[in-house]
C-alpha cells in the first residue's frame, strides 16, 4: 500500500509542477500577444471604457465574475455600461486559446 501511496503523491507533484509551468506560459504568450496587438491601444489608455492594465480598482469587479467569463467577454464581445469590448479586439486573426493567454496575462497584472 504506501508503494501506491509514494506512485501517487509522485503523480500529484509532478501534475502540479506541470499545471504551474502551464500557467507561466500562458501568461508569457499573453504579454507577447497583449504586447503586440491592439490590446493596448485600449487598455494602456481606458479608451471605449476598457479597464487599463493595472488597474486592481477596475479589474476586480470583473475578476470577481471570473476568467472563464472574461474570456468568454473578450472572444464575443461585450458591451455593458462601463464601456465596450469588441469581439477578439477587432482582430479575428486571433485564436480562442490567444484571447485566453492574454485574458490571463491581464488579469495577473491586474490583481
Amino acid at each position: 500500500m504506501s508503494r501506491f501511496f509514494s506512485t501517487a503523491l509522485c503523480a500529484l507533484f509532478v501534475c502540479t509542477l506541470c499545471s504551474t509551468v502551464a500557467s507561466a506560459s500562458d501568461t508569457v504568450a499573453g504579454k507577447a500577444l497583449y504586447d503586440s496587438k491592439s490590446c493596448m491601444a485600449c487598455h494602456n489608455t481606458g479608451m471605449a471604457g476598457a479597464p487599463k492594465l493595472g488597474d486592481q480598482k477596475a479589474w476586480a469587479p470583473r475578476i470577481a465574475q471570473g476568467v472563464p467569463v472574461l474570456v468568454s467577454n473578450a472572444i464575443n464581445g461585450f458591451s455593458g455600461s462601463a464601456g465596450t469590448m469588441p469581439a477578439k479586439g477587432d482582430d479575428a486573426t486571433l485564436t480562442d486559446a490567444q484571447i485566453g493567454d492574454i485574458v490571463a496575462y491581464m488579469v495577473e497584472k491586474s490583481k
